[in-house]
């Protein structure tokens, strides 16, 4: 089982760690990558083009701005590709999400909330789990213990009034 992440620029890590901690969480490998669109096209391409040779089952695909990243990525593999929408210094990340999401017909592209690292890396455990039950049984525990933590926080504020 094995995600990678590509993200645009390192700038993007600071999101991106929190979805790296949860697929670890999940006993699932991480390859994170810095990989531009852009700037580094052809890396880019070639990574995407040999993820799956390469062990990769699921791409997430982290960018802002224009953020092109996880179309590109999109266009040259069959595999799942997640793009999460990086919140951007100029439209508070609303251009990296209309870029991501607005894919032509024949190349989807899962998209996310803007900085949401966490449902990328719990999209791509959702997909993984298909071909590996495992990690079902993970998602259904993470899940309960989602129920207790609510559980808990009402039962709090409950007896504050």
């Amino acid at each position: 089982m094995k995600v990678a992440i590509i993200m645009g620029s390192d700038s993007d890590f600071q999101v991106v760690e929190k979805g790296i901690k949860i697929l670890k969480d999940f006993g699932v490998e991480v390859e994170a990558r810095v990989l531009s669109a852009h700037r580094t096209p052809h890396l880019a391409i070639s990574y995407a083009m040999d993820a799956e040779a390469n062990g990769v089952e699921v791409i997430i695909g982290a960018a802002g701005k224009a953020a092109h990243l996880p179309g590109v990525i999109a266009g040259v593999t069959t595999l799942p590709v997640i793009g999460l929408p990086i919140k951007s210094s100029t439209m508070d990340g609303l251009d990296s999400l209309l870029s991501i999401v607005q894919m032509p017909s024949g190349i989807p592209v899962a998209t996310v909330a803007i900085n949401g690292a966490e449902n990328a890396a719990l999209l791509a455990v959702q997909m993984l789990s298909i071909k590996y039950p495992e990690l079902r049984n993970r998602m259904k525990a993470y899940r309960l213990e989602m129920v207790d933590q609510v559980t808990e926080k009402d039962k709090k504020i409950q007896t504050l009034y």
